[in-house]
């Protein structure tokens, strides 16, 4: 079974039902597998680990790059830790705005998955790219049952991510609804 697979059961046998969907994962294991040499990926938002298994699927078999994976909840990180993760996956269980305070590390990929980091702290998010990084949300598409402030908050996401100076946006119909964002060198 591919990593992908255990994934999607673990989370489905764990009944975690906020995992990626296939489509945004494909997206994910694409994009991760043009990344440079030694490239850094940050995912916020494990949950069972499905979209870090596309992520790692994307990268194998190389072993010159870093995942990094912040879960905030302990129940949900120790489930995705269950999984046997190739040698450049590093799982952190830690508020995502505190781990972004924290790192001193600029990624080449990052994929804003969780409240902290994407509703909340977005900016912050965007400031750990490199230059020329690429920035994937999802969950941009609204579904009929959110609440009104939701719907609010993730129409305050999309106009931030599509209207920030610093990046080259597009929004995509694809999955649940993809913004994909690449931060811009440097002018000079």
């Amino acid at each position: 079974m591919s990593l992908v697979d255990t994934a999607y059961a673990r989370a489905t046998a764990n009944g975690f039902g906020q995992s990626c969907e296939p489509e945004v994962g494909r997206l994910l294991a694409t994009l991760a597998a043009a990344l440079p040499p030694g490239a850094r990926v940050l995912e916020i938002g494990t949950g069972a680990g499905v979209g870090t298994a596309w992520i790692a699927d994307g990268l194998r078999p190389r072993s010159d790059v870093s995942v990094d994976s912040v879960e905030a909840d302990p129940a949900t990180a120790a489930l995705a830790a269950t999984a046997e993760w190739p040698a450049f996956v590093h799982l952190h269980v830690a508020d995502a705005l505190e781990f972004l305070a924290a790192t001193p590390h600029r990624y080449d990929l990052v994929f804003a998955d969780a409240f902290g980091g994407k509703i909340e702290g977005l900016d912050r998010t965007v400031e750990k790219l490199n230059a020329r990084g690429t920035l994937v949300v999802d969950d941009m598409t609204p579904v009929e049952g959110w609440p009104e402030d939701f719907r609010a908050k993730q129409a305050g996401v999309r106009r931030a991510l599509l209207t920030d100076p610093g990046l080259v946006a597009v929004e995509l119909a694809h999955g649940s609804g993809v913004i994909i964002g690449v931060r811009r060198p440097p002018a000079g």
